[in-house]
Parts: structure tokens; sequence; C-alpha cells
């Protein structure tokens, strides 16, 4: 992590609200600042939690803070890890069904393509179903240098200063080596965020799976496969239905939970 981001961090977590730059000495407003205005000035700032969304298009764009988009509350919530396919979609209504608290949803994604990896589809996709969604979106850009559970912490912390969070939410189903990592490095966070990590679809029977997918009454679109695993059975822009998970070859995964293939679940936009 950056040294600056470890002070920045060190302030917000006192309320201040500017710090004094390690390698510069000027003084640098902390996001706390940026959010006591209400909205992006249009800077550039380093720690802008607004994604730098008036930033004019001509300025040479800096590596962006974690931002928070849609509605924002002040009460207790879930945070659901969001890739915007069927699995993160199906953990979501699990959730709605456990009607526990709101959810924000979580999406990291490539700075400067703006790409959500592995699902290889770009953040206004993500946007979209948000905003049908109704969900608040807390959005991670990554870059090279700091790693995945710095930037984690970044944003996990802009949003507990606002509303607490009680857990970090996956829609893992079966693979034990990802339950181990998200143990491992995401416990000690949430930990520390007084929250937990809630996996709300873990071996859950595929049949009831896809079934509650049917009931959703949702289009669900393959957007990334792997060749060397699914031959030509699944190409993008497949829909994944029934056809689809009869055609895949002896041995691959029918949610694809091996890397397979990917999918985006279509969302209809609220009228």
């Amino acid at each position: 992590m950056p040294a600056y981001d470890v002070i920045h961090q060190a302030a917000c977590a006192v309320g201040s609200q500017t710090y004094r730059d390690p390698s510069t000495g000027y003084a640098v407003f902390t996001a706390i600042a940026h959010e006591a205005r209400g909205n992006c000035c249009g800077c550039g700032c380093r720690h802008c939690p607004f994604g730098h969304v008036l930033v004019p298009a001509h300025r040479q764009r800096k590596p962006r803070d974690p931002f928070l988009e849609g509605p924002r509350e002040a009460t207790p919530c879930d945070v659901l890890f969001w890739s915007g396919g069927k699995d993160s979609f199906l953990a979501l209504r699990a959730l709605e069904r456990e009607d526990v608290r709101p959810v924000v949803l979580l999406t990291t994604f490539e700075d400067q393509s703006e790409r959500v990896a592995h699902q290889a589809v770009q953040l206004h996709q993500i946007r979209s179903q948000a905003q049908a969604l109704g969900r608040p979106l807390l959005l991670v850009p990554l870059y090279a240098g700091p790693s995945y559970v710095e930037r984690l912490t970044l944003a996990l912390g802009l949003l507990a200063r606002q509303r607490p969070i009680r857990r970090l939410t996956f829609g893992d189903l079966h693979l034990q080596h990802i339950k181990d990592w998200r143990d491992t490095h995401l416990g000690p966070l949430a930990a520390s965020l007084g929250a937990t990590l809630h996996l709300p679809i873990w071996k859950a029977p595929y049949a009831e799976l896809v079934a509650d997918l049917n009931a959703a009454g949702v289009r669900c679109t393959v957007t990334a496969v792997d060749p060397a695993q699914v031959g030509n059975a699944v190409r993008v822009g497949d829909p994944y239905d029934a056809g689809l998970r009869a055609r895949l070859p002896e041995g691959v995964d029918t949610f694809g939970e091996n890397g397979e293939f990917h999918t985006l679940v279509e969302l209809d936009s609220p009228a």
C-alpha cells in the first residue's frame, strides 16, 4: 500500500480532514473532507469518494480511490461482492429471503479500462444492474501496486464511516480453496470492522439454484469462456439455460465454477 494511503487511513480513523503528504509535505484533503462537501469538485483529488465524476475528459485520469454510488443510508448493512453474474445474483436473492438488513453491492474493476475481471463486462453494465435493483454500489478501482486486499480495506473503510457493516457476503458455491482464501485474507478485515463472512448459497444443491434462477425470470448471458475446458459447446453471447447445461462436456461444472465460463444477469431498469 502506498505510504500516503497508510497515513490517509490513520487520518480518517481519527476524523481528520487533512494530512501531510510524506513526499512533498503538502496538505492533502482526506475522503472525510470531500464527503463533507458532498460532491466531486472536478479537480481530480487524490481521495475523491465520488469517482472523479466531474473531472473533465481532457484531463489525465489519476488512479481513483474507491467510491460509492446510489442511495446512501446510515443503517447497518451487508456487503455483497458483486460480479454481475448468476452466482452473485443468486446470493442476493438468498439475502433477500433472509431479510436481515439492507445490502450494498461491491464491485472491483480495472481502473483505466473500467472492465470487470473474469466476467469480461464493463462497469456501465454493473451500474445498470445496481440501478435496476435499487442498491447502492461500492466501486473499487484496481491498478498496479496496491494489493486487492489493500484496495478492499480502503473501500470498506469508506463505507464503514457512513454506516455499520455487519457481514461481507459472497456467491461462492463449493470451491473450498476460495473459501479458505477468504477466511484467511478477508476474515481479519471483516473482524476489524465488527463484521463476519457469510456465504448464503454455499453447498446449495444445483437443482435448487437452477430453480431459483428460473423463478427470478431473468436472462443470463455468457460473457467469457475458456475454450480449453468447454471447446465449442459454449460461446460468448449464449444464454445460460437448460440447453447450454445439457450440452456441456463431461466433467464441466454446471455453473462454470472452475472458470469454464462466466455470465451476466440482464436486469430491466425501473420505469
